[in-house]
């Protein structure tokens, strides 16, 4: 997709600080929040058991619960534990036909998994290995490596504290 340059660039710029300014508090006076964080979030998937093999055999995220989804019968509905509480969320809708998946507006851009340096490594020689393409680190992002997943979507493990961002905390 075509970047913005120039004086459509210098316009982007200005409206994300003036953003900034009337939006982004200092951190002694955010209220808190009024969520007690991310229970999961749920994507949908092409194959159960190609999604499975990926999340629990390749970048060990453990299985912990696949029943039958309330809303379509027939259609799985899945987890994996992101540690902290968190988990991964999957659907599957047999017989309906999705289309590939594709970056746009609504869609997953990508989804930024906390791992530690010694999982960090352990991850980029799985994926060299295993021939998977991957970006990182590189692009002035060293804590990163981005990759898709068998549906298409966007992942990142990225070697960074929950809470921080680029060494700052922001929690």
């Amino acid at each position: 997709m075509p970047q913005p340059s120039g004086a459509e660039l210098a316009a982007v710029r200005e409206r994300r600080e003036q953003l900034r300014e009337r939006y982004l508090r200092p951190r002694a006076e955010r209220p808190a929040s009024t969520a007690r964080g991310l229970h999961h979030a749920a994507f949908v998937c092409a194959d159960v058991e190609e999604t499975i093999r990926f999340y629990q055999d390749f970048l060990g995220f453990p299985l912990v619960e696949l029943v039958e989804n309330r809303d379509y019968a027939g259609s799985s509905h899945f987890f994996f534990d992101l540690g902290n509480a968190t988990l991964l969320g999957f659907f599957d809708f047999p017989g309906h036909e999705h289309e590939a998946y594709r970056e746009t507006i609504g869609a997953l851009q990508h989804l930024a998994i906390s791992v530690t340096s010694e999982q960090f490594e352990a991850a980029r020689t799985k994926l060299t290995d295993a021939g998977v393409d991957y970006l990182g680190p590189d692009r002035g992002a060293d804590d990163s490596l981005y990759f898709r997943d068998p549906n298409g979507m966007g992942i990142e493990l990225y070697r960074e504290v929950l809470g921080h961002f680029e060494g700052a905390e922001l929690l």
